[in-house]
């Protein structure tokens, strides 16, 4: 394990006065606040500088907007469920109303982060911050120094450099500020991002094409969430088309044609790159004063979130570890209580859950099939069940759910979870708990199910797939 960093004489909390601030973070988005948030609570002198709205990319540009879009997204498919129970009656979606009624919650929670960061006696400080000296901040021309710096500055939509007319596409950022919703999309990247807004548009109506260069979505995730997830987008009438590679954007009259490989193409009225996301890391002076970043520009860090310079810290999408709210959150926090709390915290990035907000929704949490073949030297068994809920029948929908667990043959420890069906994201939460704590598929098989829910296929897959 690396030594602590400055931890020598911190045993009741020190703050150097020779510093305009204690700590100067640049980039309030969930990481940067958690952290200043924390830093001010412990008595740290500490501002943050941000060059759009204090929310950052989670909050403003990511999973709060999207999780309101696809919660609206549903209601198409619920609403032809509910004929299926009796309900009658016909309803229409306003796009406009939703897009007004989705900024009115993000300036809300635009205005408690800043009520938070004032309660914590943060100075916000509008503007793009460029690190000048180990120790110096630029902000709009003006300088600030501080003992410590924290780069927060998040990720940002990739759109491909080598394609003649990409320019001519969108990405995630504006998708979700869309005013009119267009008649035909083409959503470049099979990603998470690519299947989540897939989803969300063709809920809403619009004719979705998404554009795969390989042979299937989420690649790398499980093979069997993949392989569920893709019968399942095309039963919602989106359509897929693999081992596709874009090669030219031209703007016509009648829209956007896109000339694809083997002479194919195809014409839409908006083009959603959703190509990946590149750590927000240029222009802000790090090269300059000996930051290390790797070959995709993230900033190297160690597991207590130093980067190579002594004085500088980094967390969240900028260092490509886990790009995930709550780890950018939880490593802010980390780094706070080792500095500034004299608690040494290390983040334990092992067994972390995540969720594709989809159509059907994904939830995962540790090893995939052929990961836990790698390293459980091929000794492992697999349990996997495939049903249609019970919610499903009378509407007739053939909507299926797909449950694995992927388990260690010589210990019983569950080493992995997947699972493709609606409340995915909500039941798989508490399963990472469950393996956090050491669970074994025995406690699996020792628990009681809840009946009758989708959840309880958990406790009753009792037989292993052969080999």
């Amino acid at each position: 394990m690396a030594s602590t960093p400055h931890l020598a004489g911190l045993d009741s909390v020190s703050f150097v006065a020779e510093y305009d601030f204690d700590l100067f973070t640049i980039g309030a988005g969930s990481g940067g606040v958690a952290a200043s948030r924390r830093a001010g609570a412990y008595g740290a002198k500490v501002a943050i500088c941000e060059s759009t709205r204090v929310g950052g990319t989670c909050v403003l540009r990511g999973c709060v907007p999207k999780k309101l879009l696809w919660y609206a997204s549903h209601f198409h498919q619920e609403l032809a469920d509910a004929a299926g129970y009796g309900w009658t009656g016909q309803a229409k979606l306003d796009w406009g109303k939703l897009v007004a009624a989705k900024n009115a919650e993000l300036d809300r929670l635009n205005g408690i982060y800043l009520r938070m960061l004032d309660r914590s006696k943060v100075e916000v400080i509008d503007g793009r911050g460029r690190i000048v000296d180990p120790h110096t901040v630029d902000v709009g021309g003006k300088r600030y120094t501080a003992e410590r710096i924290l780069v927060a500055t998040g990720g940002w939509p990739h759109i491909p450099d080598d394609i003649p007319g990409a320019e001519l596409g969108i990405t995630s950022n504006e998708a979700l500020d869309l005013t009119e919703l267009p008649k035909r999309m083409a959503i470049v990247g099979g990603g998470y991002i690519g299947v989540e807004l897939a989803g969300i548009f063709a809920g809403a109506g619009v004719e979705v094409t998404l554009v795969v260069r390989g042979f299937t979505v989420l690649r790398h995730f499980d093979v069997d969430v993949s392989s569920a997830l893709m019968e399942e987008l095309a039963r919602h009438g989106i359509d897929i088309t693999t081992h596709t590679k874009i090669e030219a954007v031209e703007k016509t009259d009648a829209g956007l044609v896109l000339q694809c490989n083997g002479g194919i193409e195809h014409e839409v009225d908006t083009l959603l790159w959703a190509t990946g996301r590149w750590p927000n890391t240029r222009d802000i002076g790090l090269e300059d004063v000996g930051v290390a970043l790797d070959d995709h520009r993230a900033i190297k860090v160690d597991e207590w979130s130093r980067t190579s310079v002594p004085s500088i810290y980094a967390v969240g999408d900028c260092t490509n570890r886990v790009q995930l709210t709550p780890v950018a959150i939880a490593d802010g926090r980390a780094l706070v209580e080792t500095v500034y709390n004299s608690n040494p915290t290390e983040v334990d990035h092992h067994l972390v859950p995540t969720a594709v907000f989809s159509q059907p929704p994904v939830g995962t949490v540790g090893l995939t099939e052929a990961e836990a073949r790698a390293t459980c030297s091929g000794h492992i068994d697999v349990y996997r069940t495939d049903f249609r809920p019970m919610k499903y029948v009378l509407p007739g929908r053939q909507e299926r759910v797909m449950m694995k667990l992927v388990v260690e043959r010589d210990t019983d420890l569950v080493v992995g979870a997947h699972m493709v069906g609606a409340d995915a994201p909500e039941i798989m939460q508490s399963i990472a708990i469950a393996m956090k704590a050491g669970a074994k598929k025995k406690h699996f098989d020792q628990t009681v199910g809840i009946h009758p829910t989708s959840a309880e296929e958990f406790t009753t897959m009792w037989e292993p797939l052969g080999d």
